[in-house]
């Protein structure tokens, strides 16, 4: 059987540049949290680690919920 290859439209440096841009968004984000919970007052610090917490509770079972999920295995897009 010929393996079959598609033409790539994205160059290769985009994959890097976004990995770049997560990596500097998440980077300002510890920043941020870090000068304005951590250093400074601290008076939205237990209300922001409870949103916290439902976000990750829920992010963590909405994955949990569509890795389990064999349908989207049938979705001809994959």
């Amino acid at each position: 059987m010929e393996a079959q290859t598609l033409p790539r439209s994205i160059p290769g440096s985009v994959g890097l540049l976004g990995v770049l841009t997560v990596v500097l968004l998440a980077a300002l984000g510890v920043w941020s949290f870090a000068d304005n919970n951590l250093l400074g007052s601290g008076d939205y610090l237990a209300p922001l680690l409870g949103a916290l917490a439902v976000v990750v509770v829920a992010v963590g079972t909405l994955a949990a919920l569509g890795a389990r999920s064999r349908e989207w295995l049938a979705n001809p897009y994959w």
